[in-house]
């Protein structure tokens, strides 16, 4: 059966990098005997420059077509006027609406051969295992903004940050149920002792626990967090926040990890139709090049494999491939080696 899978490589590197990752997905279909049909779509600055829009009404209807979507990176110079009417990063917010996904997935796991790479103690790395689940859909990203001048002629502006008790619930009862395939701990992360929405968000995960007595629920101020995410982050096994939390900290852990590049994300819904892109950006200043790390992108594809068509073996085929590359002193030039795209994915692709 064709399992069809929708490419956004967007801009800067991410032509480069979902193309590596396209090799990999080959590879494994020619292994395992599966059959993945792909279809190439634009998003961000390249659809702008294209259609005038982020992203187009047409590649939103045809992307629903596909099984899953897998996705590099928006943004660059060209289109970074934060002022403009329209912009990059707006495609990803309407593909994220679009498709009906409320929780990202990033998962976080340290390497042996790169504790050198990251800022933090050695001791501190070793085991380190965390899935952070950000909510997609509500808090000050979509919340109603407004901006003028007073009567001193001063100007001001507001972001308004609002959630729902139905958004809370359902990215908490996700993360219940991912730790109860873990190690059964889920850390809530709020500011509940300043924000209404926080205040909310801790009573709903309190209520969502009952539901859940094989896991432990810790709360957490978004503070202390940021903190424990670097002095003891063996501590955590899933943190669940919403989104501008979310975002922060899950940047904020890329140091773990030793670059933002090593790290995957997948965004999903209720539906088996999901998003799968590395967490950094399109890093023009390196793009065509040749040199960007594939790595991230590698690892969203074996996301994908796992979430959206339940091809856990060949997931954690890719994943081990990745661990074995890193192993033995393959790295790309932002984890101080010398190994460029294609020869890093070489590489994996000869220990798949």
């Amino acid at each position: 059966m064709d399992m069809r899978i929708a490419l956004f490589p967007g801009d800067g590197i991410g032509p480069e990098i979902i193309d590596a990752a396209k090799r990999v997905l080959d590879r494994v279909a020619a292994i395992y005997g599966h059959s993945f049909v792909y279809e190439n779509f634009l998003i961000g600055g390249a659809s702008i420059d294209a259609v005038g829009a982020a992203i187009s009404d047409e590649t939103l209807k045809n992307a629903k077509k596909c099984d899953s979507i897998l996705l590099g990176a928006v943004g660059g110079p060209k289109w970074d006027d934060p002022n403009a009417t329209v912009r990059p990063e707006q495609g990803l917010l309407r593909l994220r609406k679009e498709m009906g996904v409320f929780a990202n997935l990033r998962p976080v796991k340290t390497y042996p051969r790169l504790y050198a790479k990251s800022p933090i103690k050695d001791e501190l790395l070793r085991g380190v295992d965390i899935l952070v689940i950000r909510e997609l859909t509500g808090g000050i990203y979509f919340g109603k903004k407004r901006q003028g001048v007073d009567d001193d002629g001063v100007e001001w502006a507001t972001d308004e940050l609002s959630y729902s008790e139905t958004e809370i619930s359902r990215i908490l009862e996700f993360a219940f149920r991912s730790a109860q395939d873990r190690r059964g701990l889920v850390t809530s992360v709020d500011k509940a002792n300043v924000l209404n929405s926080s205040r909310l968000w801790r009573k709903t995960a309190a209520a969502v626990a009952e539901r859940y007595p094989d896991v432990r629920l810790e709360h957490m101020l978004v503070d202390t967090a940021s903190m424990r995410l670097i002095s003891n982050p063996c501590d955590i096994d899933v943190l669940v926040t919403e989104n501008m939390f979310g975002d922060i900290l899950t940047d904020e852990a890329s140091v773990l990890a030793g670059s933002m590049g090593m790290l995957a994300s997948a965004s999903v819904g209720t539906g088996s139709l999901g998003i799968y892109e590395p967490i950094h950006g399109s890093a023009p200043d390196i793009a065509g090049k040749g040199i960007a790390n594939p790595i991230g992108t590698i690892l969203s594809a074996a996301l994908m494999l796992r979430c959206a068509f339940g091809l856990t073996g060949e997931a954690e085929k890719i994943e081990a491939a990745v661990e074995e590359t890193i192993a033995a002193g393959e790295l790309p030039l932002d984890l101080g080696g010398s190994a460029g795209t294609r020869a890093l994915t070489d590489q994996i692709l000869n220990r798949i």
